[in-house]
């Protein structure tokens, strides 16, 4: 299992530690051709939530490394399945169906807390 959670969170911490730091340090037009949605919020909100993926993905993996508050790993991966129900209610709100990363991002987020739980 510990093997496994390590996969799955490292791969998870990963996304989300590239997602936000370009959420945090590009702009609105570098980001719109891969994220359509950014016009439809405000730019510090844009940036917080990359702050937030940032601080979600080193939650997942520093807790467990160094053994100081371990339980913070699973509430990272709540944090992040919070997150995609989210951004999946905005994509189904301006009728852009394309859900499935979200979807496989809430499935690993998911599988993470339960890994984390058992480990």
């Amino acid at each position: 299992m510990n093997i496994a959670y390590w996969i799955v969170a490292g791969l998870l911490a990963l996304f989300y530690f590239y997602a936000g730091t370009l959420k945090v340090i590009r702009s609105r037009d570098q980001l719109r051709p891969m994220m359509t949605w950014v016009d439809r919020i405000p730019l510090p909100a844009l940036r917080a939530l990359g702050a937030v993926e940032i601080l979600g993905a080193t939650g997942l993996v520093l807790p467990p490394l160094t053994g100081i508050a371990p339980s913070l790993a699973p509430a990272a991966a709540i944090g992040f399945v919070l997150l995609q129900i989210g951004a999946i209610t905005v994509h189904l709100s301006s009728r852009d169906r394309r859900i499935a990363l979200n979807a496989g991002l809430t499935v690993a987020a998911a599988v993470t807390i339960w890994l984390a739980v058992r480990v």
